[in-house]
């Protein structure tokens, strides 16, 4: 009887204790062979290009450089999602392996106890990972001839609690008894390849996004819902209906649905709540777990990487520590 991949040894090639035994060197030495890979960790300047700089580590060992043709100093992190760092980078590292080893998610407060910082930081911290995680996703497109894409909605947040007496309880599904915050998390997922979610208020706003994110030629699949009627104009189609049967002659859209599983399992077991600004953000992070799920964690930790250092400074939480 084959094993779960995760329970393999193939898809354990990093452990957190490797981590935490690396010395502040090797841990600036990762950074560098990550952030400047075309030449093999040697600092090039971020501001010029120039490939000569010298050494100016600062007093408290931290690593810094000075170019010398802007005249410029720069750190491993300087102009990346890490920018203006405070923690040491073997705590970033730390943070990186911790955050891709959970497969459906890790939260915040989690995530500082675990390192030992302030709830804020951790909560920072994650959302810069997940910035990084969606960066790959920029301009992506799924599908094309010959190749069969599944599409479907998943509704989250605006929970109404339901009064004490039974004589004070509304009907939750009317419009007029709702508070206005649910949101649909609408998913492109094609099979055996990558996965694509976005947020709408409703599934037939998300119409514009599938014909600019699903390529010319694709097959698409959706459940019986009346908000994909129109895409049968766009793309050949095929229709499940779910009170009949969950797959049937080959038609199915059960790896869009087995996303929503475990983004609904990160959510109820992990997060507890999600506040609907942030729910891009963890739709990107799920959709990045489902489709490097079958990756080790030292490749995953090694790509979180690369992205992070290839990313600009964050456009969502810069100065946050300061309000701004």
């Amino acid at each position: 009887m084959s094993s779960h991949f995760l329970l393999s040894s193939r898809a354990k090639t990093l452990s957190l204790g490797a981590v935490l035994r690396m010395t502040t060197e090797e841990a600036e030495t990762a950074f560098r062979r990550i952030r400047w890979a075309a030449t093999d960790g040697k600092p090039v300047c971020p501001h010029c290009e120039c490939p000569t700089v010298w050494d100016c580590r600062k007093a408290n060992g931290s690593p810094r450089w000075r170019c010398k043709a802007c005249n410029k100093s720069f750190s491993v992190t300087s102009g990346t999602l890490f920018a203006h760092a405070k923690m040491p980078l073997r705590n970033y590292l730390a943070a990186i392996a911790i955050f891709c080893n959970e497969v459906k998610g890790k939260s915040a407060l989690a995530l500082s106890r675990d390192l030992g910082v302030h709830y804020r930081t951790a909560f920072v911290l994650a959302h810069k990972l997940r910035e990084a995680m969606a960066s790959e996703l920029k301009g992506m497109t799924v599908g094309g001839p010959g190749k069969i894409v599944e599409t479907d909605g998943g509704y989250f947040g605006g929970y109404i609690k339901p009064a004490n007496y039974k004589e004070n309880r509304r009907d939750r599904r009317l419009a007029k008894n709702q508070n206005g915050k649910r949101q649909v998390v609408v998913v492109v997922r094609e099979r055996e390849g990558r996965t694509i979610p976005a947020v709408f208020k409703s599934e037939s706003a998300a119409l514009g996004f599938i014909s600019s994110r699903v390529a010319k030629g694709t097959e698409l699949v959706a459940d019986e819902a009346n908000s994909w009627n129109d895409l049968e104009t766009r793309f050949a189609m095929q229709r499940i209906d779910h009170s009949q049967a969950y797959s049937d002659r080959g038609v199915y859209s059960n790896g869009a649905e087995s996303f929503f599983s475990r983004m609904r399992r990160a959510e109820l077991g992990h997060h507890h709540h999600v506040s609907g600004k942030y729910l891009i953000r963890y739709a990107q992070e799920a959709s990045w777990r489902e489709d490097h799920r079958r990756v080790d964690n030292g490749r995953q930790v090694q790509g979180v990487m690369a992205l992070a250092m290839a990313c600009k400074p964050s456009v969502d939480w810069s100065g946050y520590a300061h309000r701004a």
